[in-house]
């Protein structure tokens, strides 16, 4: 063992009492000795390098498992995103009638605005903003009659953040 600069022998005395000597130094000069020196340092330093790969295996395998999480998640949202812009455009041609189907729609609505909230999900406006192509997906081009060239005229579609990231762009139509 590494730091053990001594061996020492216990034997047990004839009254029943554990004696402690020194034994005796190995010989340097034996070759068997240092092999068996230099084998332990090999296989010591084996050891850590294999402790270190399954230590990278482990972190990387988990960094996977949450990526495909990560993903899985995502299309699942975008998938229930279609879903709820249909309710929206269901609910705009309702305008505000009280009948059991509009209020159906509404606490629909607002079932998928709190799911949505629940996963970090949140909607942006694009209306008046000034175009970016990071967030948004131009559809349309509208002369804009004097206004401000590249501003987001009107929304088609709503974008949508997830955790801060963007989940889908809003679908918009630009000023030129």
């Amino acid at each position: 063992m590494e730091g053990l600069e001594f061996a020492q022998d216990t034997t047990l005395s004839d009254n029943g009492i554990y004696e402690v000597s020194e034994a005796e130094e190995p010989t340097s000069g034996d070759p068997n000795i240092a092999r068996l020196q230099e084998d332990q340092t090999t296989e010591r330093e084996r050891h850590l390098r294999l402790l270190a790969e399954f230590d990278n295996y482990r972190r990387r395998t988990k960094q996977e498992r949450a990526l495909a999480q990560e993903t899985g998640k995502r299309e699942v949202l975008l998938a229930l995103l279609d879903v709820k812009d249909d309710v929206d455009r269901a609910l705009l041609h309702i305008r505000e009638t009280s009948d059991a189907v509009a209020d159906g729609l509404r606490l629909i609505q607002q079932r998928f605005n709190n799911l949505l909230e629940a996963h970090g999900v949140r909607a942006f406006e694009s209306e008046g903003e000034v175009f970016d192509p990071e967030i948004h997906e131009a559809m349309t081009m509208i002369d804009g009659d004097g206004e401000q060239s590249g501003t987001v005229y009107s929304e088609h579609r709503r974008g949508y953040f997830m955790n801060g990231k963007l989940l889908r762009p809003a679908r918009v139509a630009v000023l030129k």
